[in-house]
C-alpha cells in the first residue's frame, strides 16, 4: 500500500482495474464519500476531475466527431489559462501542438485505425499527452501528470469478441485530490472508443511512476485514514 510507504509515497505503483466503468457514479456510495470529502476541503469535484480527461456529457449530448467542436468552441474559451496549459488532458488529446499546418486529432485517429480493415496491427494506438516544448521548465509544481496513453486491440476468448484495453502511464499521482476522478475519466474514454468501434471493454492499467497519499490543504493524515476506512466500508457494503 501507498500509504504504508515512508512519505506516504511509492514508484512505479500499478493498478489494474477489470471494469473500468463500474461503480463510477455518485450513486456509488465510495464515489459520494470522497467526492463530499474533496469539496469539503475545497478540492475539484471527482467529476470535475473525470472531465478532464474526457467529457462524457458533451460527447452524449452532441455524439461524434460533432462534440470536438463543441468542446473547443464552448468549454476550451472558458477554461484556458494560457496556451501552455489548459487543465484538460482531452485538449492535447484531440488538438496536438504543432510547428505548422492542422492540429491532428489524435483520438479520432485512433478511433479511424481500430475501424480501418487495413489496419492489421492490433498494438499501435498511442497517444502522448506529455509536450517538451510546453511542459519542461524549473516549477517543481503543476502542469501534466499524465503522460501516455496506450490502447490495445486484444483478442478475445473463442466466441466473444475483440476487447480494448488501456493503460495510462503518469509521472506523478495524487492519490486522495485525483486518483478516483482519474479512473473514472479514463474509463469514460474507453467507453467513448468502445461505442465508436464496436469493441467490448476490456481492462485498464494504471502506471503511476510516483505515487502519492496527499494531503489536501487543511487536512491531517488521520482524515486520510478515517475516509479510507469508510470508502472500505462502503464497499463492502455495496457489494453485499
Amino acid at each position: 500500500m501507498v500509504e504504508a510507504q515512508p512519505s506516504h509515497c511509492a514508484y512505479n505503483v500499478v493498478l489494474d482495474i477489470a471494469d473500468p466503468t463500474r461503480n463510477t457514479t455518485l450513486q456509488d456510495p465510495g464515489v459520494a464519500l470522497v467526492d463530499d470529502f474533496l469539496r469539503q476541503q475545497g478540492q475539484q469535484a471527482v467529476g470535475t476531475v473525470a472531465n478532464t480527461i474526457f467529457p462524457a456529457s458533451l460527447y452524449h449530448r452532441y455524439g461524434a466527431p460533432a462534440f470536438f467542436d463543441v468542446f473547443q468552441e464552448r468549454v476550451l474559451r472558458r477554461v484556458r489559462r494560457n496556451e501552455r496549459w489548459s487543465g484538460y488532458y482531452f485538449e492535447r488529446m484531440i488538438d496536438v501542438s504543432v510547428p505548422e499546418g492542422k492540429s491532428p486529432n489524435q483520438l479520432w485517429d485512433i478511433v479511424g485505425r481500430i475501424n480501418d480493415k487495413k489496419v492489421k496491427s492490433l498494438n499501435k494506438f498511442e497517444l502522448p499527452l506529455f509536450d517538451a516544448a510546453r511542459d519542461v521548465d524549473n516549477s517543481p509544481y503543476g502542469g501534466q501528470c499524465l503522460s501516455f496513453l496506450s490502447f490495445k486491440v486484444v483478442p478475445g476468448a473463442k466466441n466473444s469478441g475483440k476487447k480494448l484495453g488501456l493503460t495510462a502511464m503518469y509521472r506523478n499521482h495524487f492519490y486522495v485530490e485525483k486518483l478516483l476522478g482519474n479512473l473514472i475519466g479514463l474509463g469514460r474514454l474507453m467507453d467513448f472508443v468502445c461505442r465508436e468501434t464496436g469493441l467490448d471493454l476490456g481492462e485498464l492499467t494504471i502506471v503511476s511512476t510516483r505515487a502519492e497519499v496527499d494531503l489536501p490543504k487543511g487536512t491531517r493524515r488521520n482524515d486520510i485514514k478515517t475516509l479510507l476506512s469508510r470508502v472500505r466500508d462502503a464497499g463492502q457494503k455495496y457489494a453485499a
